[in-house]
C-alpha cells in the first residue's frame, strides 16, 4: 500500500521452514484468530508443503499494534507483506477460514491486477463475497461478543473464562468483526485461480447456496467439499481437513 512500509516478518510466520518444499500454502486466520492457529497444520504438512501463516495486528506478539477494521486495508497490507514470498517458487496456494477466506480472496483480487494468482484459493467456512447478511456482533457489549465466540466454539474456553485474557483479546476480536460485518464484496469480482470451498454441514454461518455462490468469483475450476461439523469443523475434524487440504494444494501445485 502506497506510503506504508510493511514488515514481512511480523505478518508472515513460517513455523517449519523447508529447504525444498514441493509447494506452499498461505493460511489466513478467522476473526479473532492468530497465526498460531495454523501451527498444527504446518507441523502436519511439513516438509513437502510449507505453511506461511498470516499474523494480523492487534494480537499475541502484535498486541501493542492497533487492529485493522477494514478488509480492504487488511488485504493491502497482507499483499505487501507477502510480496517477498510471491516471487519465490513454488507459487503458493491460499487457505482462509471464515473472515480469513474473505481476506484471502481480496488479496487474490489485488494480485490479479498485477498478473499474479495463487495456485488455488480454498475458502473455508465463509459465504461468497457477493452473498450478504445483516450482522451486528461488533456492536454488542463484551458479554454479547463473548457469547458469540462461545457459540462458534473456535476459542479455548479457558481464555474466555480468564478476565485478564479477555481484556487482552476482545479489542482484536471486535475489530475483526467490525471489518468483516461491514465488508461489501463486489458482485463481479473474480480471481484467476481455481476456488475450492470447505464447509461444515451444520455451519449456521454458511448455507449450501452461499457456499456454492463462490463459483461466480472464479475464472477457473470450482468445487465444494462438505465436512461433518459446524463453523469450526476444521478443529473437530482436523485430520480429515488437513488431508483434504494437502490433496487440494498438491493437485493444483
Amino acid at each position: 500500500m502506497a506510503g506504508v512500509t510493511t514488515d514481512s516478518a511480523s505478518w508472515v510466520r513460517v513455523y517449519h521452514p523447508s529447504s525444498a518444499p514441493k509447494t506452499r500454502v498461505v493460511c489466513f486466520p478467522h476473526a479473532g484468530g492468530s497465526a498460531s492457529f495454523f501451527h498444527p497444520v504446518s507441523s502436519a504438512l511439513r516438509p513437502g508443503i510449507e505453511v506461511l501463516a498470516i499474523q494480523y495486528p492487534g494480537r499475541q506478539d502484535r498486541r501493542a499494534e492497533a487492529p485493522l477494521t477494514d478488509i480492504g486495508t487488511l488485504a493491502d497490507r497482507v499483499l505487501d507483506a507477502l510480496r517477498p514470498h510471491l516471487v519465490r517458487e513454488p507459487r503458493p496456494a491460499f487457505f482462509g477460514h471464515s473472515m480469513g477466506a474473505t481476506v484471502a480472496f481480496e488479496v487474490a483480487v489485488r494480485m490479479r491486477r498485477e498478473g499474479l494468482a495463487p495456485t488455488v484459493l480454498v475458502a473455508s467456512g465463509r459465504r461468497a463475497p457477493s452473498e450478504r447478511r445483516s450482522e451486528d456482533v461488533h456492536l454488542r457489549d463484551d458479554a454479547g461478543l463473548v457469547a458469540e465466540i462461545r457459540k462458534l466454539s473456535g476459542t479455548d474456553s479457558r481464555l474466555l473464562d480468564d478476565e485478564e485474557m479477555l481484556h487482552a483479546i476482545l479489542p482484536a476480536v471486535r475489530a475483526d468483526y467490525r471489518a468483516i460485518e461491514r465488508y461489501v464484496g463486489a458482485s463481479d469480482a473474480v480471481v484467476d485461480c481455481p476456488v475450492e470451498v470447505f464447509v461444515g454441514d451444520t455451519d449456521e454461518q454458511v448455507t449450501a447456496e452461499e457456499a456454492d455462490a463462490w463459483r461466480r468469483h472464479t475464472s477457473g475450476a470450482f468445487a465444494v467439499h462438505t465436512f461433518r461439523g459446524g463453523h469450526f469443523y476444521l478443529t473437530t475434524r482436523a485430520a480429515e481437513t488437513i488431508e483434504r487440504l494437502a490433496a487440494t494444494v498438491r493437485a493444483h501445485a
